[in-house]
């Protein structure tokens, strides 16, 4: 099995992510050939809590623009790198603590 933090790669913490907080759900940027099983289980090694449900999303690249806009000639000269994110659900009760308040 590989080491949790090679699946787990960084929390996403935005103005949404920060309120679904309040009813145990976590976001996380994850390895794009990880599982929802390696996942869950790298959630429970790492924080230790219990993960009730585990939701992944794949998000493709997107297209870079050039730095002429319409002026260019090359328009299609690269794309960012797509990713992989998880929504973890914990048991209730549980809680990480990404971040320190204050």
């Amino acid at each position: 099995m590989r080491e949790a933090w090679d699946i787990i790669i960084s929390p996403v913490v935005t103005e949404k992510t920060t309120e679904q907080m309040e009813g145990n759900l976590y976001t996380f940027r994850v390895s794009t050939d990880a599982n929802k099983i390696e996942i869950g289980q790298a959630i429970e090694k790492l924080w230790d809590v219990t993960v009730k449900d585990v939701r992944t999303m794949r998000y493709p690249g997107k297209a870079k623009r050039s730095s002429l806009g319409r002026m260019s000639r090359n328009q299609g000269t690269g794309r960012r790198p797509g990713f992989k994110k998880a929504v973890v659900q914990l048991a209730a009760g549980d809680f990480i603590e990404l971040y320190e308040a204050g």
